[in-house]
């Protein structure tokens, strides 16, 4: 229960922190155990360009922190995460509000600890996709982020 309103209280926290307020997004879900986070992004005057569609500055800046700040929940302390690369493809031009769920596996963070484990990795680079959909699921716009993770070996336990 306690870690359930923890997760609520970080979702209050984005939506009012003044860097994501204002880029138009608003976190509607982050999973206690960190592992989903849903966003989404209003059309509204605040969001919209010069030809009435959704701006692309708001659909990337909007979907920005998600993958490190899940990363950085789950691998836990002696773990440095950071965004390192973005892309972002765009299909259609939005005119509605936009949805993101943003998913880290099990076998994903299973995954980044076993290949920093290995003695000769001191870093990795992990790549992630989100897309933005309307509320009918047709993609507006595909995100792909580039994560850089490493490990500080004197904190390992």
């Amino acid at each position: 229960m306690f870690d359930s309103l923890r997760a609520r209280l970080y979702r209050i926290g984005f939506n009012l922190f003044p860097a994501y307020r204002r880029t138009g997004g608003r976190v509607t879900y982050v999973a206690p155990d960190w592992q989903e986070v849903r966003i989404k992004l209003p059309h509204t005057w605040r969001t919209r360009n010069y030809v009435g569609t959704t701006f692309g500055g708001s659909i990337y800046a909007a979907t920005d922190p998600f993958y490190m700040m899940m990363l950085l929940k789950n691998l836990g302390d002696e773990f440095t995460v950071w965004d390192k690369e973005a892309d972002i493809r765009f299909k259609k031009p939005g005119q509605e509000t936009l949805y993101a769920r943003f998913t880290i596996s099990d076998e994903e963070l299973a995954a980044v600890r076993a290949e920093l484990a290995d003695s000769e990795t001191d870093s990795i680079d992990r790549h992630y996709t989100v897309d933005l959909v309307d509320a009918d699921g047709t993609v507006h716009a595909t995100v792909r982020k580039t994560v850089y993770v490493t490990t500080d070996r004197s904190k390992r336990v």
